[in-house]
């Protein structure tokens, strides 16, 4: 029966069903949709555009309000359709003619039903979390134990998780059913019956039997306990820091403009700074060194004469004499003025903007407690934990770590011979694109860490750095590397998903 109601619907006129179809379906189960739908996100530079054209808003908020509208007004064509054999032509006038003037209040139930869901959800989750905040503090120092006890919360997360996901759907057109018999009462129409087939009956009273329910019974018990078992060995594992979580294609490859929105602006400015930040970068590198008096200036070169034009060093001039320096007439007239800013004044944008901060530290040997202001700047600003210092001078790494060891650290060389996942003071690595391997990339992940790539400009180049994986593309053109990196990651969905079970399993 099944089967031959299906055969009816796959035909030229129920097109519409599958449109209906497809919208319900995340409409109706938005904890599986919602999660699917925030791993693929639009590009910054295409939201903004968006956004401040209040044309493209208005156009888009009126397709989203007639979408809706429409699905409202078919919401109970499935009803008429399954439950009443109707043509789906006619069950979608019957639809609209069930809800009408009813819109409103069945948009809210629906959204209610799901807020309902949610909470729950979201209550075991927070439950499961905060069981394990407090295992591990109580049971602190019993590593096996709190291993073993963590599992079986993780394990209840897992079955909430599960049961929301299975049953999400089910309850929102369970509660589509209980607005459709109630709508058909208020109007005093007939409700049709469906009477289960006397086989199905039988099949299923058989399947309840005492000894099938017993085997099910002993067979889950089996199951469980094995699950614990590995569970707990897999948890002790992690706790003793023998494996590594990290699952690569679950990121997406993130963009650094380098030394700001530099092919647009003057590098290592504010403007190339706000210009980065506007283009949708998800971090920004820039380089720092240290003037006369000791005060901490972004700028590449040791010397001021190529941006400046003033042929001074960097640890010859004091700040005041530094802020009075033109660093943007040598890109364009348009710039004539910008000044070459101060590091906290750019921490201080950063944390504005929500944008990370990639400092490379550029020492001359002129420099008095270089690392430890630098470091004192980011963390008496509150901005430690989103941002990375960097520097081609692993000494300087070293020099960071012995003053705070929670800094996250970035390690920079042109070439990568060996295994540089041993040194110690480097948290991640960045490496000149053209010698960057699928064997390095991997090497680095495997010990938990992030390779970044330097300075990737082509179309190309920027595929390939996707390609092998790489956490970060630092580049000079950051509209061309989001780009190119949205359509990488969206150009084959299905491929993406098969890389993904590989690397786990």
């Amino acid at each position: 029966m099944s089967i031959r109601k299906c055969r009816k619907l796959i035909h030229l006129r129920s097109l519409s069903l599958a449109f209906l179809t497809l919208f319900l379906i995340p409409f109706l189960n938005l904890g599986m949709a919602s999660g699917v739908i925030s791993t693929i996100q639009v590009p910054g530079f295409i939201q903004d555009y968006v956004f401040q054209n209040r044309l493209l808003v208005l156009l888009f908020s009126l397709v989203v309000i007639l979408l809706t509208e429409l699905l409202l007004s078919w919401l109970y064509s499935l009803h008429f359709l399954i439950l009443e054999d109707m043509p789906f032509k006619e069950a979608r006038k019957h639809s609209r003619r069930l809800g009408a003037g009813k819109h409103i209040k069945d948009l809210l139930s629906l959204v209610a039903m799901q807020f309902i869901i949610s909470l729950c959800f979201l209550g075991c989750v927070m439950i499961g979390i905060l069981l394990i905040m407090a295992v591990d503090g109580i049971l602190d120092g019993f590593t096996l134990l709190s291993s073993f006890v963590s599992t079986i919360i993780w394990m209840f997360i897992a079955l909430s998780t599960t049961v929301f996901m299975s049953l999400s759907m089910p309850i929102s057109y369970a509660g589509i059913s209980v607005l459709f018999y109630a709508h058909k009462q208020e109007l005093g129409e007939e409700i049709y019956n469906l009477e289960l087939q006397e086989k199905s009956a039988i099949l299923l009273h058989g399947h309840e039997k005492k000894q099938d329910k017993s085997r099910i019974g002993a067979i889950s018990f089996g199951m469980a306990i094995v699950a614990l078992v590995l569970g707990t060995a897999f948890t002790y594992g992690l706790q003793l820091g023998k494996y590594n979580l990290t699952i690569e294609y679950a990121w997406t490859t993130e963009v650094t403009a380098h030394r700001g929105a530099s092919v647009d602006y003057p590098e290592n400015t504010m403007s190339a700074f706000e210009g980065a930040a506007n283009l949708g970068a998800d971090w920004i590198e820039l380089d720092v060194q240290q003037t006369k008096d000791g005060q901490i200036i972004v700028i590449h070169d040791t010397n001021f004469k190529r941006t400046t034009g003033v042929n001074k060093n960097t640890w010859e001039l004091t700040y005041e004499e530094v802020s009075k320096l033109d660093a943007g007439s040598f890109f364009s007239p348009e710039y004539a003025g910008e000044r070459i800013p101060l590091l906290s004044e750019v921490v201080e944008f950063a944390k504005e903007n929500l944008i990370k901060l990639n400092i490379e530290l550029k020492p001359t040997g002129h420099e008095i407690d270089f690392e430890k202001s630098v470091v004192d700047i980011v963390t008496e600003q509150g901005f430690l934990e989103e941002c990375v210092i960097t520097s081609q001078v692993y000494r300087v790494l070293e020099n960071v770590k012995q003053y705070n060891p929670d800094v996250m650290t970035v390690y920079v060389c042109s070439l990568a011979y060996g295994d540089i996942t041993a040194l110690e003071a480097a948290d991640h690595f960045s490496v000149e694109a053209a010698n960057v391997t699928e064997r390095l990339v991997d090497s680095v992940h495997r010990e938990g860490k992030q390779l970044y790539a330097w300075t990737v400009n082509t179309e190309s180049s920027i595929r390939k750095m996707v390609e092998l994986n790489v956490d970060n593309v630092i580049t000079d053109n950051v509209v061309l590397a989001k780009e190119t990196i949205y359509a990488e990651k969206t150009s084959d969905l299905i491929s993406e998903y098969v890389k993904l079970l590989e690397k786990i399993f």
